[in-house]
């Protein structure tokens, strides 16, 4: 990686510590930048497992994917094979082994693209990981010695899981730095067939390479898993874009021949810093899925752009790439860097107006400064349903001269819920208010926020019953269950069969109003049927195709 390129990033590193430090509320605190470190641990794994790929001019894109299947398989081993946490391990790795080495036969062995190979094995591993749970089944109850691999902390301040990403990386780094096989993936990078004819035994180098990779992505979803509390099928889902970006972000070059761990540590670095301050600034977390994408275009194309360091890079051959010395052109770096401040302002001055804004319609009554903070938070932010939820919470929140901060997944999340949670702890809010989609997963991180002293509630959908004070429904589950079988009577005169579209399979408030619904049916109408239940992820037209 080129030197001027890290020095480049390490600065745009600094402002975002900078800006958000002045902007975001605890956001320059041990604490949180350990909780970075924590909440992003498995997205490590995945970025330094790709760094080798992406070195040899290769890419893997099933890695979110193997995550998922490896995380079920896991599930599966130890909750319906009743087998112990550490064969479920085994198997779970055992599994991801298997993934990786079919990506290593099918490219390595058979020659085939790897983009069309692993954009196959996505659909193959994720498809896998579906069926096996229907994708709904959700596997829970693990053990608290377990979930403290993923929850827990040494000394109270340090993940327990980040050790082990530290073993990978001086790993990786030594691999690929300080050995023969490290260098001989760079000269596969620069050119396979010179490679070839220079002795290197370039399928065997490049199979291993993805083999690790489906190793890696194995004891990620393990880590996941103790994470979140949860397997399921969609674990891991969309790590892979944010992996690739963190590896381009850094240097690697998407077509090979140069790149760096050190590189893609910085990358990943610029990604957490960003996503978790935007959270901490309470700014919309869609603007982490904008910033991703642009970084990761803007990177690629850089690389492209003749007379740019990227792209002198490549042209300079392997002397260049293996000792990165290169010149920069005072204006490129004065370009770069100006991209970045202009980036970082734009954020600061988006929160300025944004509190501005909301200061100007609060309460004259309220105090200054001693305004309750309470932080809400639906299923799935472009549900209609939860956006009528946002109307009225904005109208609450300006009569009762309290803060508001709004936010969630645009789609049914718990994983990103979970690290909402998280970031609302840092931020140090007084009120945390969650529509919950899966309980398991999210009672361990509202559990931590009471022992913080922050006031926890639920709404639409409970939590475990000791992760929040109280449960605030529209209607009660048995309410909504025999209304529901009722009025399906009625329209059926009391005779046939009727369908059930209900919102996921996992979501456990559906799941008791469909309980009550097989209840009245037993009780009051023998002569209805309910033929089938099919989910619709929240999803109106998938609902309307179910139909």
């Amino acid at each position: 990686m080129p030197r001027a390129h890290k020095r480049i990033l390490a600065g745009a590193i600094a402002l975002e510590v900078a800006i958000f430090s002045l902007i975001a509320p605890n956001f320059f605190t041990t604490g949180n930048f350990f909780e970075i470190a924590r909440l992003n641990v498995e997205l490590g794994l995945l970025a330094i497992a790709l760094t080798p790929i992406l070195i040899t001019g290769g890419i893997d894109l099933s890695v979110g994917a193997m995550m998922g299947l490896a995380a079920v398989s896991f599930g599966a081993a130890w909750q319906d094979f009743h087998l112990p946490l550490a064969l479920a391990a085994a198997i779970a790795i055992a599994v991801g082994t298997a993934g990786g080495g079919l990506n290593a036969v099918l490219i390595s062995k058979l020659s085939l693209p790897p983009l069309i190979v692993t954009l196959g094995t996505f659909a193959l591993f994720r498809g896998i990981a579906e069926g096996m749970t229907e994708a709904a089944v959700s596997y829970t109850g693990f053990p608290a010695s377990f979930l403290r691999f993923g929850q827990g902390y040494f000394w109270g301040v340090i993940p327990v899981q980040l050790p082990i990403f530290l073993v990978v990386l001086f790993g990786y780094s030594v691999l690929l730095h300080r050995s023969i096989y490290g260098r001989s993936l760079y000269a596969i990078g620069f050119s396979a067939g010179g490679a070839r004819y220079s002795g290197i035994p370039v399928g065997r180098r490049v199979g291993l390479v993805y083999l690790v990779s489906g190793i890696l992505a194995s004891v990620a979803a393990i880590i996941y898993v103790a994470h979140l509390g949860q397997a399921r099928s969609d674990a891991g889902n969309g790590y892979e874009l944010d992996a690739i970006t963190a590896v381009v972000l850094g240097g690697t070059s998407v077509f090979g021949g140069h790149g760096s761990i050190g590189g893609t540590v910085l990358g990943l670095l610029a990604l957490s810093v960003l996503k978790n301050g935007l959270h901490l600034a309470a700014l919309p977390s869609e603007l982490i899925g904008v910033v991703t994408g642009v970084l990761l275009v803007l990177t690629i194309a850089i690389e492209k752009v003749p007379g740019s360091v990227f792209s002198d890079a490549v042209e300079n051959g392997s002397r260049n790439r293996f000792e990165g010395e290169l010149d920069v052109k005072n204006s490129q770096v004065a370009v770069l860097c100006a991209a970045i401040l202009g980036g970082s302002l734009m954020v600061a001055a988006t929160n300025v107006w944004l509190v501005r804004s909301i200061g100007s319609e609060r309460d004259p009554a309220a105090p200054a400064g001693v305004r309750p903070v309470i932080a809400m938070m639906p299923k799935a932010k472009g549900d209609p349903y939860f956006v009528s939820c946002r109307i009225g919470a904005e109208e609450a929140a300006k009569e009762l001269g309290v803060e508001l901060i709004w936010d969630g997944p645009t789609g049914l999340d718990a994983a990103r819920q979970s690290e909402m949670v998280e970031n609302w702890i840092t931020r140090g809010v007084d009120v945390i208010a969650v529509a919950v989609e899966n309980r398991a997963a999210i009672s361990t991180s509202l559990r931590k926020a009471r022992e913080r002293g922050i006031h926890v509630i639920t709404w639409d959908a409970d939590a475990e019953p000791d992760a929040r004070a109280f449960f605030v429904n529209q209607a009660t589950a048995e309410g909504i269950g025999t209304s529901l079988t009722d009025e399906a009577a009625r329209l059926l005169d009391g005779k046939g069969e009727f369908a059930v579209i209900t919102g996921a399979l996992s979501a456990a408030n559906q799941n008791e109003w469909i309980a009550f619904i097989k209840k009245r049916l037993a009780e009051r109408h023998p002569n209805l049927t309910l033929a089938t239940i099919r989910p619709s992820d929240d999803d109106r037209d998938k609902a309307f195709a179910e139909t």
